[in-house]
């Protein structure tokens, strides 16, 4: 009797293998539909403007001063992001920015005081002023959608004062290099910003090095991961996004300064966020706060924490605008709470609270910014801008609420 054997084909070829890719995929692509979704919204708003200004956008000068227009904003749309996704607001952010700013031009301007103190001491105000509405947000119960109202009339008031009305300039230099400087150039002259070179390199590394061991540990665990095609297409599109991201600022002056800043920011918050106790503790409170206090979560120290930390980034905030403008001025910071809020929930975060992430802000933050930019040079008027944005702001929250009724079905 002669046995006919099939030979075992490939598990990637079956149609049950394939299936478990399809699911894979979709699985991943629904978990990360907001983050995704503005990433392409962003690409999207690049290239047509790219286009529409006949190249112009993605000049290294305007990649520049892109960065640097919007890095106060990217700032404060970091903290918004937490104060938010722990399910509260900061209204008075916008007021803060403004008084620290006039504080710290009081502090060089009338008295001399060198510009390394001045900051400190303007950060140690922003913390003053967020543990002060923390306190009553926190422990005397008061809603913070009232506490920081109030506040956003106090510290408004206080610049009017401090500033008896007029602008103060100006500033030493090395504080104008906060938001107006960029890197020192070192080594031998080549076409490009070679620390520039360096930085990209280091980040592409860096990039690479964490994708692959996040996979690691999954695969440790078992969880589902991408296919190995596609993790490997992702690592290429990650690294070709910085990579002309970083020859872009390397053929004009290098890295912007404030750009060092934001990603400090970005790595520190955003690791907090993803892996420390007290970033677990924000999400618990802001998705279910009865459980999270049952669970043993400090309500109270974590609220106040996150408007100390609000308070903070305010403060280098108006540091990096008062810098920018090289004066002390009572108009500075009108609407800058709109913008961050803006840029907070276009980015991800939800109005339940308990959603979001640090990287979303800065993403959000950047579709703002990249429309006001390419707007402003196509001659588009500030009327239209502004009802342009307020159309953009009504579809992300209301894609948060359609994908947030889809998954529930």
């Amino acid at each position: 009797m002669t046995t006919t054997t099939t030979p075992p084909r490939d598990a990637s070829s079956t149609p049950s293998a394939k299936e478990s890719t399809r699911a894979l995929l979709l699985q991943s692509v629904r978990s990360n539909m907001r983050q995704y979704g503005m990433l392409v919204a962003l690409a999207f708003i690049v290239i047509l403007f790219q286009i529409w200004t006949d190249g112009t956008l993605l000049l290294p000068n305007n990649v520049s001063n892109l960065i640097q227009q919007n890095g106060y904003i990217l700032i404060l749309a970091i903290g918004m992001m937490i104060v938010i996704i722990a399910g509260h607001i900061d209204l008075s952010v916008g007021s803060l920015v403004a008084f620290v700013g006039a504080m710290s031009a009081v502090m060089m301007v009338k008295h001399d005081m060198p510009w390394v103190l001045a900051l400190v001491l303007s950060l140690l105000i922003g913390a003053v002023a967020g543990a002060w509405q923390g306190f009553f947000i926190a422990y005397v119960g008061i809603p913070s959608f009232i506490v920081t109202l109030a506040g956003m009339l106090l510290f408004r008031g206080l610049t009017q004062i401090v500033l008896e009305g007029q602008s103060l300039s100006p500033f030493p230099e090395g504080f104008q290099n906060i938001a107006k400087g960029f890197i020192p150039e070192m080594g031998p002259y080549t076409q490009y910003h070679n620390p520039t070179l360096v930085l990209g390199l280091v980040t592409v590394v860096f990039l690479v090095f964490r994708e692959w061991r996040s996979r690691k540990q999954q695969l440790a665990y078992d969880l589902d991961v991408m296919p190995t095609g596609l993790w490997a297409a992702k690592l290429v599109a990650i690294s070709a996004a910085v990579i002309a991201f970083t020859l872009t600022l390397a053929s004009f002056h290098g890295v912007p300064i404030v750009l060092l800043i934001m990603c400090g920011l970005l790595i520190s918050l955003g690791y907090v966020m993803r892996n420390a106790v007290v970033g677990r503790h924000v999400y618990a409170l802001g998705g279910n706060k009865a459980a999270a206090k049952l669970s043993g979560v400090k309500d109270k120290r974590v609220t106040f924490l996150i408007f100390v930390n609000m308070g903070v980034l305010a403060a280098l905030a108006g540091c990096v605008y008062a810098a920018r403008l090289n004066a002390g001025t009572p108009q500075a910071g009108l609407n800058f709470e709109l913008e961050a809020i803006a840029a907070s929930f276009i980015g991800g975060a939800s109005m339940s609270g308990g959603v979001g992430t640090v990287m979303g802000a800065v993403i959000g933050g950047l579709v703002l910014g990249v429309l006001n930019n390419g707007m402003s040079l196509v001659n588009i008027g500030t009327d239209y801008q502004q009802v342009i944005k307020g159309l953009v702001l009504l579809a992300a929250v209301g894609f948060d609420v359609w994908n947030k009724r889809k998954v529930g079905r």
